[in-house]
């Protein structure tokens, strides 16, 4: 129960981070890490909301929702980024988030079915 609970927490946090980034004048932004950026923060986002999620449905449907999820959020985002001076409402920038959480949520289902495995073949030997 803690574990999902911190979980929780650490996708919040991730969420307030990226709420945090967006804020930020226009000026203040590199501009060189653009669209890694976007396609990074949503990856860790996507990956935390699966970490969160995991046991609690198909791997399959996991995935799914932590892609809608950080898909919504990138939404939100752009359109918070619309009322920050010298930023702007891009839907090719939600098209980044929304790439970054379909490969983040993969890349996290993956891990965590190497390390289920990992646990299982432990148990099985005895330690």
């Amino acid at each position: 129960m803690r574990s999902r609970a911190l979980a929780w927490i650490a996708v919040l946090c991730w969420a307030a981070i990226i709420f945090f980034m967006s804020s930020k004048p226009g000026s203040q932004i590199p501009g060189r890490f653009g669209a890694v950026a976007h396609v990074v923060e949503y990856a860790v986002l996507a990956g935390l909301l699966v970490v969160a999620l995991a046991g609690r449905a198909r791997p399959g449907a996991v995935v799914a929702l932590a892609v809608l999820a950080a898909s919504v959020y990138g939404i939100t985002d752009e359109i918070h980024q619309a009322f920050v001076p010298g930023r702007v409402s891009d839907v090719a920038d939600w098209g980044l988030d929304t790439l970054g959480a379909v490969l983040g949520s993969i890349l996290a289902i993956w891990a965590l079915r190497l390390r289920l495995g990992r646990d299982a073949r432990s148990a099985t030997r005895g330690g």
